[in-house]
């Protein structure tokens, strides 16, 4: 399949998603390896507040690939 057949990437609102769902969603996107938060260590319950927070305020948003059929979470600019 070559990109022009690939079917696009679909935003999920977050607020679409229910709250056990979108906190795993997090999670997931939090505690995958290459996650840097600096020197200090942060606690998982701090990170996922922080990327809810992102959430909220549309500075990044969950993404849904029918492709793969897998969810990850992007910046937005």
């Amino acid at each position: 399949m070559d990109d022009r057949e690939r079917p696009p990437p679909v935003a999920i609102p977050h607020t679409e998603v229910s709250p056990e769902a979108l906190r795993s969603v997090i999670e997931s996107f939090v505690l995958r390896e290459g996650t840097d938060y600096g020197e200090r260590d942060v606690p998982l319950d701090s990170k996922v507040t922080q990327v809810l927070g992102q959430l909220k305020r549309g500075e990044a948003q969950i993404m849904f690939d029918p492709l793969t059929e897998s969810i990850d979470i992007v910046v937005t600019r």
